[in-house]
């Protein structure tokens, strides 16, 4: 009747007809985040804006790669001969594993999808790489850059590039469709994270004697 007082609204719709402020700013931060992603695609396809250079973007992937990165470290650790060389090149191939091991739980965690414009054609990849969140690429890349600025001498230019390289690895998992910003973003603050992992946990012969005895 006229008089009755109105239903309540479930739960769920109020929540739908007065969206919070954070909701509301992740939505808008979501959305700009593929639209901007998708407008930088310009080599996810042979047909986009700048789809010849395709070849050299996954070329720069290769390069960022984890199995050529641990099994290169690998190599190296089996044929030094000087022992400051291995220390530094086991605790590299547990950064790199280290590496591995969070991004791909994170990624299982999250399971963000690939952005629709990506081409599933990258170089070796296992389940979990069908998800998007974080990029491996950019938080190796951090990691990586990290762990040679810190650890290996090198002349001025030489350190200039190995930040370059970090940078075009990172930038080029948007330009081929692999990942959305937000992905690359949060990548490289998790690399930068883990190099701090990697220094607290260091290897050394005196608190990893076992490992050091295997080489």
């Amino acid at each position: 009747s006229g008089g009755a007082a109105a239903a309540p609204l479930p739960e769920e719709d109020c929540m739908k007809l007065n969206p919070s402020f954070v909701g509301i700013a992740l939505s808008s931060l979501l959305a700009i985040d593929l639209w901007a992603s998708k407008r930088l695609g310009v080599c996810a396809g042979e047909g986009s804006a700048w789809g010849s250079a395709r070849p050299l973007m996954k070329v720069i992937e290769v390069s960022g790669h984890g199995i050529p990165w641990v099994l290169g470290t690998f190599y190296g650790l089996c044929q030094s001969d000087s022992s400051a060389a291995r220390e530094v090149l086991l605790n590299l191939l547990f950064a790199l594993l280290l590496d591995l091991v969070m991004v791909a739980v994170v990624k299982g965690l999250v399971k963000r999808p690939r952005p629709t414009h990506n081409k599933m054609d990258m170089f070796v990849t296992i389940s979990v790489d069908k998800y998007s969140f974080p990029s491996g690429h950019a938080t190796r890349a951090a990691l990586v850059c990290r762990f040679v600025l810190r650890h290996l001498v090198l002349a001025v230019p030489l350190r200039v590039l190995v930040v370059l390289w970090a940078l075009i690895v990172s930038i080029s998992r948007v330009m081929l469709g692999r990942h959305n910003m937000t992905d690359v973003l949060f990548g490289l603050l998790l690399g930068y994270a883990l190099y701090g992992v990697v220094e607290h946990c260091w290897l050394s012969p005196a608190t990893a004697p076992a490992l050091f005895a295997l080489w």
